[in-house]
């Protein structure tokens, strides 16, 4: 099972320098083509999205996300931070486990 990365150049390329492919956006149709292009190979176990362009391609995020169990889609913020409103994974794992800070 491998990772894939679907992200902004410099994100992508951070993830590179640890070992993982992906490959770089700029626009909804790139993200929408990148997201095929995962989903067609049968080795992609998790997705890494940035959450600003998930958030370009929201219906295709959802609709794969509702229907598939398998891969798996993460949503992480870029390099600008996160999306304003967003719940973080730090809070998701925390309220999981049952920690509050």
């Amino acid at each position: 099972m491998k990772f894939y990365v679907i992200a902004d150049e410099n994100t992508v390329t951070g993830f590179n320098l640890v070992g993982l492919e992906g490959e770089a956006v700029e626009s909804p149709e790139g993200a929408r083509e990148a997201l095929a292009k995962a989903f067609e190979s049968s080795d992609k176990g998790i997705i890494i999205i940035t959450e600003r362009i998930a958030d370009s391609i929201r219906d295709e995020i959802e609709d794969f996300t509702f229907g598939h169990a398998f891969p798996l889609i993460i949503e992480v913020p870029d390099r600008e931070g996160p999306v304003e409103g967003r719940v973080s994974i730090r809070e998701l794992v925390n309220t999981a486990v049952g920690i509050k800070i």
